[in-house]
């Protein structure tokens, strides 16, 4: 079954937010996966070896199992989708994660990983979603960079929620969402407690230029 066929929609239902799935447990055949494309919401294994973010980021088709799907829009419920055998990182914009899908590095070494990086709470749009969390940069680059070329495909956004069209997806926050930066229109500066923008605080600047000056 080719999987462009994501693209067609079915028709609408009453029933219950599918998006609301936990997010399986690791196993030893393969590595749970959480995605989310312009039209569908796939939960399944990703029969890969290794990171899950080293495997997107070869932007080559990997081989997938034990899949469901549904509509997006949580208009329908999760059903098997017993054709579906292979995924192509292009066509996911989001893959929502936990700490156990991401094997290769224990809690110290994602930390040692962040310490010469800077941290920046932001929110991306990458349509028909968007992201809020923390993105970890090394210094001298900006959010904006983001949105320029890179080697890799997809961006972790940590301790991160996601939503679509104002409706949260799934049962944030997630320990990392993996963004696809193809997919990516906007990224600014925002209080991750609220999403929104920081408020400007009452009386004159003490000089200089911030990034979030620069975006307004």
């Amino acid at each position: 079954m080719p999987f462009d066929f994501l693209k067609r929609k079915k028709g609408p239902s009453t029933t219950a937010d599918p998006a609301a799935a936990a997010i399986p447990k690791a196993t030893s055949g393969g590595i749970p996966f959480d995605g989310m494309t312009e039209d569908w919401h796939l939960l399944g294994r990703m029969v890969i070896a290794g990171r899950l973010s080293d495997a997107l980021n070869k932007r080559e088709p990997i081989p997938i199992a034990d899949v469901t799907w549904a509509p997006a829009d949580g208009s329908q419920p999760l059903e098997p989708a017993p054709g579906l055998k292979s995924v192509d990182p292009y066509d996911l914009l989001l893959v929502l994660t936990g700490d156990d899908t991401l094997p290769g590095l224990s809690e110290e070494e994602r930390t040692a990983h962040r310490v010469h990086k800077v941290s920046y709470e932001v929110a991306l749009e990458a349509p028909p979603y968007r992201v809020v969390g923390t993105v970890y940069l090394y210094p001298g680059s900006e959010p904006d960079s983001l949105l320029q070329r890179s080697s890799d495909m997809f961006v972790p956004i940590v301790d991160a929620t996601a939503s679509m069209a104002g409706r949260p997806i799934g049962s944030p926050p997630y320990p990392t969402i993996l963004v696809n930066r193809q997919y990516l229109r906007g990224v600014e500066q925002v209080d991750v407690r609220t999403g929104e923008r920081h408020e400007k605080l009452p009386g004159s600047s003490l000089g200089g230029t911030n990034w979030t000056d620069r975006t307004r």
